[in-house]
Order: C-alpha cells, then structure tokens, then sequence
C-alpha cells in the first residue's frame, strides 16, 4: 500500500466533505476547517507525479481560489450569500479532482 496516496487522497476526501459541511451549516469555523484542509491537499498535490497531475493541482486551486474568498466575503463583508456562492464553485471543483482521482487509480490498476 502507496501511504504517500493515502494520505493525498485522504486529505481531498476531508477537502470535499468539509466544504460540503460549510454548506449544511453556515459557521465560519467550518469554512475556515474547509479552506485550510483544502490548503493542505494543494500543497501535497504540488508533488504528486501522475498522468493527471496538472489537472488535479488546477483543480485544487480552484477551490482554493474560491474558499479563501469565501471565508473573507463572510468574515469581513458579513455576506454569507456570496459565501455559499463561492463554497459551492469549491465543491465543484473538488468533485471534479475526486473525479480525477478515480480515473487515475482505474487507469493505474488496468497497469498491473
């Protein structure tokens, strides 16, 4: 078992069901969890060495570009509609890594 892609995947699993926690209930402590386990996974998908790596490091600042502002609309502008507006691009775009991810591992299990 590769513990390297374990951890990688495990962190853009937390990435997507955090933001999607944001979602169900609106508190600024679970945006801030969301952005920063998203955070986290874009840093270790910087060295990630895969047929999809380019697409699943874009698609993660994606989401990042999305919940850092996010955080700053509901903090600072008090604007939680935009807020919900931007965690929303960010699950997109999470689902579509997570998409990412499963092409990656068939693909690498058709391999052996």
């Amino acid at each position: 078992m590769d513990w390297g892609k374990v951890v990688y995947i495990f962190f853009s699993l937390m990435s997507l069901t955090s933001t999607a926690g944001f979602l169900y209930e609106h508190t600024s402590v679970a945006l801030f969890v969301a952005a920063s386990l998203n955070l986290i996974s874009t840093i270790l998908k910087i060295g990630v060495r895969n047929l999809l790596a380019a697409e699943l490091l874009a698609s993660s600042l994606v989401a990042d570009l999305h919940l850092i502002p996010a955080f700053i609309y509901f903090e600072l502008a008090g604007n939680e509609s935009w807020a919900v507006a931007l965690a929303i691009g960010a699950l997109i775009a999470n689902l579509f890594s997570m998409g990412l991810v499963f092409i990656e591992s068939l693909k690498s299990h058709e391999e052996y």
